[in-house]
């Protein structure tokens, strides 16, 4: 009677786990409730999707497991009516032992092997980008330099404001005055990332991909866009009063929208590159010692 007792609250979990499964799974779950325009957004956000679903799923099933067994041994070895004194004490179970020290590790290896491996893939450097654009973070916006276009290849810029709030007492914003970040489909694309003061961090939602802005420091993201559209982009580094109005677009569109959007910069006369000859910190730490700079 026991036995049969203890084999039904065994399969209870079972049972939890098989109805779950049936009931199938929506698209934002799929995708790990990840945003949804972040499907096919640039050439490494399937792999960054499916290293985040699996991570989830794996734990997920050990989480199942763990507290099936608890449950279980909650249960079956509870006092029961009329049961006085301690159980039986055991002190040790060699293969039990093995388990929970083989299987751990054996998912942390995994974990990290999977994702030194994504990771590798993403920050592989790019020999030769179609597209170089610099990427200045200041208090509380941005400014976009475009790399070897404009007259004898010395690049134009587009400098940007923080976000305006329109004159509501809702906090909408003046997405006609947010600074745009033009892209081109399908061209490897490198961003060279800095700041003009303080911490930020470059984030292109859609893109599953950020970096910090580190005053005299570069970092730098590669990646192809792959779709066509008009993505959101903020800072997500905690950087004084106005940080939550350090907004941006990323606009991916054809070469020829793209080009006509660099000759507009030209007619504007925005031609050569906003270097840190605008840093308002002229002290910032570099790679170089003071003697060797001079």
């Amino acid at each position: 009677m026991r036995s049969n007792r203890r084999l039904r609250w065994a399969v209870v979990p079972a049972a939890i786990v098989l109805v779950l499964i049936l009931a199938g799974c929506s698209q934002e779950q799929l995708r790990g409730f990840l945003p949804a325009g972040s499907t096919g957004a640039t050439n490494h956000t399937s792999s960054i999707t499916g290293l985040w679903v699996t991570s989830w799923i794996v734990l997920l099933a050990v989480g199942i497991v763990t507290w099936g067994l608890i449950i279980w041994a909650a249960v079956v070895y509870r006092r029961r009516k009329g049961q006085t004194g301690l159980p039986v004490q055991l002190r040790y179970n060699l293969p039990i032992e093995i388990f929970y020290t083989i299987v751990p590790l054996i998912l942390v290896l995994g974990f990290f092997a999977f994702t030194a491996k994504t990771q590798g893939d993403i920050e592989k450097p790019l020999a030769h980008p179609q597209t170089s654009v610099l990427v200045e973070g200041k208090r509380w916006a941005w400014d976009f330099s475009y790399y070897n276009v404009g007259p004898d290849g010395k690049g134009v810029y587009s400098p940007g404001i923080q976000a305006q709030e329109l004159e509501k007492s809702d906090g909408t914003i003046d997405e006609s005055k947010i600074p745009v970040l033009h892209l081109v489909v399908n061209k490897s694309t490198q961003i060279k990332i800095e700041s003009r003061d303080v911490d930020h961090s470059f984030w292109i939602i859609d893109f599953l991909y950020k970096k910090d802005n580190i005053p005299g420091k570069d970092n730098y993201e590669y990646f192809t866009p792959t779709k066509v559209g008009t993505f959101a982009g903020k800072c997500a580094e905690l950087c004084g009063d106005y940080h939550s109005e350090m907004l941006f677009k990323v606009k991916v569109e054809s070469q020829a929208d793209y080009d006509a959007y660099i000759q507009t910069l030209v007619n504007k006369g925005q031609t050569g590159i906003l270097g840190p000859q605008y840093n308002p910190n002229q002290n910032l730490p570099s790679n170089t010692t003071p003697l060797a700079s001079k």
